[in-house]
């Protein structure tokens, strides 16, 4: 990523605390800038921050973006959203009222500071997609009514205000449509695979797949992934998105677990059970308009950004693993 060139910026992040904002603020405050940070914590820790309260740029204020808030800034990360299936599906009414009400009140906000503002949506908006590669013009293939539509509608629903508070009332907007991102500091209990499939395997227990494996995701490593949201949010006036960012190399979740296997050196048997409603089969991003608009592509192998993220979780689980060791 290059250097900023204009001056120190105030910027909110919201959702800071979980696993892409707070590598997102690191990003920021390495850059010069003053951060400040907005969570509830409700599926995030404050673990993830820990390093950051002795910086004179950093605020953390716990707030839940439902509700108003009234900030002075110059720019807006919209992250505030639970993103795995166990959060968003434990209280969906809320998870929806995040995505909805967290929309209107940050675009309210820029809207009365006239700043920029970027919204991490989802490759979700594409549902179990009958479109392979998804680009940015597939409408998508969405259940409203199932147990996802909490957090698919929901993000289809922030890009709908989106797109309105830009056309109505002139509200600058970057949109990011996000596909599966993984590394330090997931949460262990995200349900995501590739955090399940690292401590299942850390913990020498059975490496669990849904459905046959056959069915596919494209993995992009947090730092490639940031820095395709910081050049979007870098980007001409005109370049609003939504823009894929997300990496092409597409692999079978049976394939992800032989390599975690591999990586961690585990002796984990792999198990299977039903695949869950409404799981798509396929998913990997087309991002011709990231390459065109933003000169982004990931540069991480995904096997390079397993073994960074293994370490992380070696580190975190180490009681853990001696315990299963001395067995």
């Amino acid at each position: 990523m290059p250097p900023i060139s204009d001056s120190r910026k105030r910027i909110l992040v919201t959702g800071g605390a979980g696993f892409l904002g707070s590598h997102l603020i690191d990003r920021l405050l390495e850059q010069g800038h003053e951060v400040i940070c907005v969570d509830n914590l409700f599926s995030s820790t404050k673990r993830n921050i820990d390093h950051l309260h002795g910086n004179p740029r950093f605020e953390f204020l716990r707030h839940d973006v439902c509700f108003p808030l009234y900030v002075e800034v110059d720019e807006i990360y919209n992250l505030a959203c639970p993103a795995s299936p166990i959060h968003y599906q434990h209280d969906p009414i809320q998870t929806l009222k995040t995505s909805v009400h967290g929309a209107i009140n940050m675009l309210g906000l820029a809207k009365r500071l006239k700043c920029k503002i970027l919204q991490a949506s989802t490759s979700e908006v594409y549902g179990d997609p009958v479109t392979h590669p998804q680009t940015e013009e597939y409408w998508g293939n969405v259940n409203p009514i199932g147990p996802r539509a909490c957090y698919d509608e929901g993000k289809r629903a922030a890009e709908t205000l989106f797109f309105d508070y830009h056309r109505q009332a002139g509200v600058p907007i970057k949109v990011a449509r996000i596909f599966n991102t993984y590394g330090p500091r997931m949460h262990r209990q995200d349900g995501r695979v590739v955090s399940n499939f690292i401590v299942q395997a850390l913990l020498g227990q059975p490496i669990t797949i849904y459905g046959d494996g056959c069915q596919t995701r494209s993995f992009c490593y947090v730092d490639d992934l940031l820095d395709g949201l910081m050049r979007l949010m870098a980007s001409p006036a005109e370049v609003i998105g939504p823009i894929n960012i997300g990496n092409t190399r597409e692999f079978t979740i049976l394939e992800l677990a032989k390599m975690v296997i591999e990586i961690t050196g585990s002796g984990s048997e792999i198990v299977r059970k039903p695949l869950p409603g409404d799981d798509p089969k396929q998913r990997q991003p087309d991002i011709t308009k990231a390459r065109e608009k933003l000169g982004w592509e990931p540069t991480v192998p995904v096997r390079e950004g397993l073994t960074r993220t293994v370490a992380y979780f070696r580190e975190l689980l180490a009681d853990e693993i001696n315990q299963t060791a001395s067995r």
